[in-house]
């Protein structure tokens, strides 16, 4: 499995609309890849390791597909779409990683 991670840097200043995010970005994101996508999870920074410290990232989107082809061939056909949906939550650029998840756990 591999998972497909989108991080938001905290910055100063910048805009966030976690709402639209999670009522229309992210819906309009699972709509296009569809089953391709097997788990997802959104977290939103609370604070860094030390009390009142603001937080690496915003949020952190995860989203788990069962190969490497499988998230090409779900996201290449609708990469145009969902990048240019960006600037309607957001004014930070995000980062993105591609992992091979070694381990899972959860209750």
């Amino acid at each position: 499995m591999i998972k497909v991670s989108v991080f938001y840097p905290h910055k100063e200043g910048a805009r966030f609309d976690l709402a639209y995010y999670l009522n229309t970005h992210i819906p309009m994101v699972a709509q296009k890849l569809g089953a391709a996508v097997k788990s997802a999870s959104v977290e939103h920074g609370l604070g860094g390791i030390s009390p009142g410290s603001a937080p690496a990232f915003v949020v952190m989107a995860h989203l788990g597909f069962d190969s490497m082809d499988a998230f090409q061939a779900a996201f290449g056909p609708h990469a145009a779409v969902i990048m240019a949906d960006i600037p309607n939550y957001t004014s930070i650029e995000p980062l993105i990683q591609v992992s091979d998840v070694k381990l899972a756990q959860g209750k």
